[in-house]
């Protein structure tokens, strides 16, 4: 780690910047963190407000997966403050570091499943290495344009009894052996002994060099950028909802939501860099969790009122074909249903329970689908965000050849649950 404290002109080339970049790396403190410091370091070593990292790296996490691998990769090459080199250094015997070897190990593990699943696409979709890509891309021109700011100190701190066995032989010295005492008595040269006396070497006294003093960060001036930036965001809002009420179809909720989130994001982008905008969190974390919800359960798809839903037809003609609903349970009793031709029943509900009980003879086929939730349909299960339909055939307890009937069902939020009577 270098020890420069002063400002230095930055690196233009990447080579230079990559390596000025390993060299003067963040250090994680230990005030201020709140798992590793990860966020932390990286806030303070560029003079960025952590929580603006800290919203970065979980929005990563969310959407892609990236963000929980960076954080390791953070604990894993960013030295502790109190350090002399990172976890994984000291690992392979570079330096001391408060880090046991055993824990290293287990962050290490940890990479492979978590990398695995980031460049999956099973995220919510999320793409890993386009999160990657910009991750690196971020990192790497904030080094370049801020670099020369904030550079860490070097470490000065003692190294514990017993850890100098895991440094490198280059840490050491090798004492020779001496050959045994000679004779006091015993001249090479024949010559008076009292002529070889010689003064006594004056004792070196070593004096501990002066503790580094860390450079003291000034407080920013408050900036407008909080009120700019909610000020923007709300004239985008109310926009966009004048133009869904005017008939354009692409502002629809999920892009309005889309749109305002993305000047939110830019406000506390440019507030990272200038200060102010901090407020502006409490703005984006709701906007992020509704335009998941929305994203992941397409509520639009699903019409009609809202509350509890509920019919037992006997007959053909008593059956709809439709049963749609935006909110709330629905509950269909077919076990009574009688009709002599085959029936087919469509069933949409955008969030609530869907209950639907079938007779013990029909030969039914069906397809279920939850968008966030459980699906019990008959003798397939599944669970989870985003799952796919189950489909399937059966025949019930007589086997074919009882009234035939078609089911779909379709649930945005809920629990989907089909069976027999």
């Amino acid at each position: 780690m270098s020890g420069e404290t002063q400002t230095q002109k930055p690196h233009v080339g990447f080579e230079e910047t990559v390596k000025d970049f390993v060299a003067s790396r963040p250090r994680r403190p230990v005030e201020g963190r709140k798992i590793a410091g990860v966020a932390a370091g990286i806030g303070n070593r560029y003079g960025l407000d952590p929580v603006v990292v800290r919203v970065a790296l979980v929005a990563t996490t969310v959407f892609g997966g990236v963000g929980l691998v960076l954080y390791l990769l953070g604990w894993l090459f960013f030295p502790d403050e109190r350090d002399q080199v990172s976890a994984f250094e000291s690992m392979i015997g570079r330096g001391y570091s408060t880090t046991s070897t055993g824990f290293t190990v287990v962050l290490i593990i940890a990479l492979f499943p978590t990398t695995g699943w980031s460049l999956s696409g099973d995220w919510f979709g999320g793409s890993g290495i386009l999160g990657y890509a910009l991750a690196i891309a971020a990192l790497y021109l904030l080094h370049r344009n801020r670099g020369q700011f904030n550079r860490p100190a070097a470490w000065t701190g003692p190294v514990p009894a017993g850890a100098e066995a895991s440094f490198s032989m280059s840490d050491t010295t090798t004492a020779m052996p001496t050959s045994a005492a000679a004779p006091a008595s015993w001249d090479p040269l024949a010559a008076e002994p009292k002529g070889w006396d010689l003064p006594e070497p004056r004792p070196v006294v070593e004096h501990a060099p002066p503790p580094v003093q860390p450079p003291v960060r000034q407080p920013r001036p408050k900036t407008k950028v909080g009120l700019i930036t909610f000020g923007v965001a709300l004239l985008t809002a109310g926009t966009g909802v004048a133009l869904n009420m005017s008939g354009e179809s692409y502002f629809s909720l999920q892009h309005i939501i889309g749109l305002t989130l993305g000047v939110v994001g830019l406000g506390l982008l440019i507030g990272s860099f200038v200060g102010g905008g901090r407020g502006l969190i409490g703005l984006a974390i709701p906007l992020s969790i509704v335009g998941m919800a929305i994203t992941v359960v397409p509520f639009n798809q699903y019409q009609g009122g809202y509350g509890d839903l509920t019919d037992s037809p006997t007959t053909a003609a008593e059956l709809k074909s439709v049963y749609q609903h935006s909110a709330g349970n629905i509950d269909l009793d077919f076990r009574n249903l009688t009709a002599d031709h085959p029936v087919t029943v469509k069933v949409s509900n955008g969030a609530g329970n869907t209950t639907v009980l079938l007779p013990a003879t029909a030969d039914v086929t069906y397809s279920c689908k939850s968008n966030a939730g459980r699906s019990d349909c008959l003798t397939k299960h599944a669970q989870g965000v985003g799952q796919r339909a189950i489909t399937g055939s059966d025949n019930g307890t007589d086997g074919a050849g009882g009234l035939q009937i078609h089911l779909e069902v379709d649930n945005g939020a809920g629990d989907v649950e089909v069976s027999r009577g």
